[in-house]
């Protein structure tokens, strides 16, 4: 089973379930944790192959990486645990994991929290994974992901969140990168079908001004799901829990209060 970590509230009985981006672990929610635990019970996962779950059950997984088969990782934790319908919040590809989740298993899923979302795949990002499938085999890794970091999150200001994604990417090995990164081919699929079919859950998406891979994208989206709601944090990046958390928290939990008052 994956690395799991809980804070449980002594009245509160509503979940927060946090998931990290590729090559991050629960570690980037550190500056979420003390607020959001004075109203709700947190639950923080780190995904196969990262943080601390690849430290514990390193090579156990020779199937094929598949978005089901990753998310049912976070579906078992779930179930270990008897946590009750959740809200949840992810950053990066993290968003796509709780989409896959809310497809395959909607009553666990109250509302849903992205940030940094990845909705679709620009013409740029499509460019940086064909040079990741074409090169992922013969280069190290790391020189690859500092690279996508480095375009992902240019500015100087981002280099808290760059530097924060690069230090926990270095706990991936050369194989876990292979397989994780296999995954990029069906993101445009699998997204196409996200954005074609509105699951009418409670949805905010929070972006930085600045996140020019994926913004566009999600403006597009929020415009055709009702229950899509979007802030956009400014002078921001890709990841705005870490890069501006003081306003990723006030709108984050003002939005996860008026779920649970509604």
């Amino acid at each position: 089973m994956l690395y799991y970590k809980t804070y449980k509230h002594s009245s509160s009985k509503e979940w927060v379930v946090f998931i990290h981006g590729a090559g991050g672990s629960s570690s980037i929610w550190y500056k979420q944790i003390r607020e959001f635990r004075e109203d709700f019970n947190l639950l923080l996962i780190d995904l196969r192959g990262h943080g601390k779950s690849a430290k514990s059950i390193k090579n156990i997984w020779k199937d094929e990486y598949t978005f089901p088969v990753v998310t049912k990782d976070i579906i078992d934790v779930l179930d270990h645990l008897s946590i009750p319908p959740a809200h949840f919040m992810g950053v990066s590809l993290g968003t796509i994991l709780i989409r896959q989740l809310a497809e395959m298993e909607p009553q666990r899923v109250k509302s849903m929290v992205m940030a940094g979302a990845i909705t679709r795949l620009n013409f740029t990002s499509r460019i940086l994974v064909f040079l990741g499938n074409t090169f992922k085999s013969v280069v190290p890794y790391m020189w690859l992901y500092s690279l996508f970091a480095w375009i992902i999150m240019p500015r100087r200001h981002h280099s808290e969140s760059r530097n924060l994604f690069i230090r926990e990417a270095k706990r991936l090995c050369q194989k876990e990168f292979i397989k994780w990164f296999k995954l990029t081919k069906d993101v445009n699929p699998l997204l196409k079908y996200f954005k074609e079919k509105d699951l009418a859950i409670p949805t905010l998406y929070v972006m930085g001004d600045e996140d020019i891979m994926f913004l566009e994208p999600v403006k597009k989206i929020v415009k055709e799901h009702k229950l899509s709601i979007l802030n956009i944090v400014k002078e921001c990046g890709h990841v705005v829990n870490v890069e501006q958390p003081d306003v990723f928290n006030q709108l984050s939990l003002q939005f996860l209060k008026n779920q649970n008052h509604s």
